[in-house]
């Protein structure tokens, strides 16, 4: 089902653009009382999770987007409204995104749902349950969405969201090389180039290539997506690891919250609502930029919208946390 949200952006930050950047820029994050986590994974690497201390109620996972972490605008933000709200909220980093180089040569990306399903299979066999939901931003989104398709009737969540999810990654990689949305590119390639540099600062690269003269997202995934993590290239790993043909297999209840001017992708990067399983609920806004819905009154006292449909929606959907 698609239907038609009730965001409306706050007056002062017009366009696409000024939704995006402003809580990424201006957004204080909120101190959290944190406890960390290292959970060993079977092939000799490692994530790193994150929960507050002393939350109560039905686990919330949530996964980031590319190069993000704990540290992310949306992130801190999340967990405290989850924590005020009654859940228990638990944070994944993805490989190498905690502030520590992962040890293998292979990271992550956004088709890469075998950790996903490790950590859930974890947390049931320590704590005696899965966790009740999840919500994914933009990469973290596109890897829950493909998890959840694949899982079908066996996903342990009872409750899903999703957010500036990009269903077509070739889309997203075209898309992110035009106009103003090549400042986003370069920034988030900056952070890549990096935390490749660091990693293979410490262990011996498995491949020989220049990634200084690397100057998209497809460049990118051509030279070390791809080849690190066994596609034969960008197209190969755009194709195998999009979530869109996923939709259609969820059968967890699942809230996606997108806009039609976000500047990571094109509109018609939407599916169509043939494409969506009865389980799924696509929530379209006019505007809202990429992980951005800033609503208020006034500039001095801005209010971010997505914490408040995402809370709402798993209050709908999951047993009435204790004292709510």
């Amino acid at each position: 089902m698609i239907t038609r949200s009730r965001f409306q952006p706050a007056w002062w930050l017009p366009g696409p653009h000024l939704q995006t950047l402003w809580p990424a820029l201006f957004r204080p994050r909120p101190a959290l009382d944190l406890v960390t986590e290292r959970l060993e994974l079977p092939d000799g690497d490692f994530l790193d999770i994150a929960r507050c201390r002393q939350a109560a109620g039905p686990r919330v996972l949530i996964l980031h987007g590319l190069e993000g972490s704990i540290h992310s605008h949306y992130a801190g933000g999340l967990m405290r409204a989850l924590q005020q709200a009654g859940f228990a909220p638990l944070f994944m980093h993805f490989r190498g995104c905690s502030g520590e180089p992962n040890r293998l040569p292979r990271g992550y990306h956004s088709g890469e749902t075998g950790d996903l399903g490790f950590l859930v299979g974890w947390l049931a066999a320590r704590e005696g349950a899965a966790p009740a939901a999840a919500v994914g931003f933009s990469l973290g989104g596109n890897v829950l969405l493909k998890w959840l398709g694949e899982q079908g009737p066996h996903s342990p969540l009872q409750a899903a969201a999703a957010v500036s999810v990009p269903f077509r990654l070739a889309d997203a990689a075209r898309r992110m090389n035009r106009g103003f949305s090549r400042y986003y590119q370069a920034h988030l390639l900056k952070h890549m180039k990096r935390a490749y540099r660091k990693k293979f600062s410490r262990i011996p690269p498995p491949l020989s290539v220049d990634i200084e003269q690397m100057a998209s997202f497809r460049a990118f995934d051509e030279q070390v997506t791809a080849p690190l993590h066994g596609f034969s290239g960008a197209d190969d790993y755009y194709a195998r690891s999009s979530s869109r043909p996923y939709l259609g297999r969820i059968e967890t209840p699942t809230l996606i919250l997108h806009a039609r001017d976000d500047p990571f992708m094109y509109p018609e990067t939407l599916p169509g609502a043939g494409e969506l399983s009865p389980a799924v609920t696509l929530e379209v806004s006019r505007h809202g930029g990429h992980v951005g819905f800033v609503v208020g009154r006034y500039p001095w006292r801005p209010r971010y919208w997505l914490e408040q449909r995402i809370t709402a929606w798993l209050r709908e959907q999951l047993p009435a946390p204790p004292g709510a």
